[in-house]
């Protein structure tokens, strides 16, 4: 599943809970607090992000580099690397940072400055591209960031990935609970699976916050383990859009 080029708004459409997932997983939606986060976790998330902060750092200071030349040679490619919009993450709001992928023309600036993803929704359009953001956003490249926000708390290696506010809100108000409950993540339990038919269907998000709910904290590292594997796969292939 993709996001539709025509119609950005609708990117992202996870679907509604069935009633065979409020079933199975009925001790989710019964859920009151968010889950807690166990102390294993956020140890490893810290020394996770902060070993892949600085490994990627020569990537970011070539990134840096080739964004500020092409600014040169392209002046109407110029603009700073990074940006942010504000996203959701165990229902709270945080500023989710990214590189910046289309030209500054492309950008609502009075939506950037409320911190609204409809500000860059034009990201798409072929036309909107820089050459560095059209070769940032194959490998994924332009998630790096969110290494800090893992560092600082916002999120988590793995998690149900963080939606922009009004994606977060049509996601709630579909029914699912999932966003609210867990802290959100660099890699989802369903987001690995992009680019099949899998990708989007709610179910895997519960299985997650199941597994969060009942798992010990080593047999949980078991699950993230396998999701970091599947999400280098994925990255491998150098499928992004």
């Amino acid at each position: 599943m993709t996001p539709n080029q025509n119609e950005p708004l609708e990117a992202f459409p996870y679907t509604p809970p069935t009633e065979e997932i409020k079933e199975k997983y009925k001790e989710i939606f019964e859920l009151k607090e968010p889950i807690k986060i166990s102390f294993l976790k956020l140890i490893l998330d810290k020394i996770a992000a902060f070993l892949f902060l600085v490994i990627t750092s020569p990537v970011l200071l070539l990134l840096l580099i080739f964004n500020w030349i092409e600014g040169i040679v392209i002046p109407e490619n110029k603009g700073p690397l990074f940006f942010y919009y504000n996203a959701v993450s165990q229902g709270k709001i945080i500023k989710k940072w990214k590189i910046r992928l289309i030209k500054t023309s492309f950008i609502d600036k009075e939506l950037q400055a409320k911190g609204d993803w409809h500000a860059y929704q034009n990201e798409w359009k072929p036309e909107a591209r820089t050459h560095l953001g059209e070769f940032v956003k194959k490998y994924y490249l332009d998630e790096i960031p969110q290494f800090y926000m893992i560092l600082r708390g916002d999120m988590s290696i793995v998690g149900p990935r963080p939606l922009a506010v009004h994606h977060y809100e049509r996601d709630l108000a579909q029914g699912n609970v999932t966003r609210k409950l867990l802290r959100g993540g660099l890699l989802g339990y369903g987001h690995v699976r992009k680019g099949t038919p899998e990708f989007g269907k709610p179910i895997y998000e519960y299985e997650y916050a199941h597994r969060c709910l009942t798992y010990s904290p080593w047999k949980l590292l078991l699950t993230d383990l396998y999701v970091v594997w599947r999400g280098a796969v994925v990255i491998s292939k150098g499928g992004g859009h």
